[in-house]
């Protein structure tokens, strides 16, 4: 496949600003939001995007499939604000 897949943690950091881990984990992030309007499994996002086993550990896999989910929501309705006034703060080249 070549395709790596960047390192995750079990659950993101939970606060309430973007944090480092949220900037280097959007594109994981917004590949989970397309698979749920997709209407994919949880199982196959979480072996195609993790690279996880979900019929290895299926409580673990399913805990960090709804944990990054549920923080790829927050970016949605609270994270992207952040990211706007940030793009509206740099000066136009």
């Amino acid at each position: 496949m070549g395709q790596s897949i960047l390192a995750f943690l079990d659950a993101p950091p939970s606060s309430d600003t973007l944090t480092t881990y949220d900037r280097e984990h959007m594109k994981l992030y917004m590949r989970l939001l397309d698979a749920e309007r997709d209407g994919a499994d949880w199982r196959e996002a979480v072996h195609i995007l993790f690279g996880l086993d979900p019929y290895r550990d299926p409580t673990r896999c399913r805990s960090i499939h709804n944990a990054h989910l549920a923080r790829a929501h927050w970016m949605t309705e609270h994270g992207y604000r952040e990211l706007v006034r940030e793009s509206q703060q740099k000066p136009s080249s």
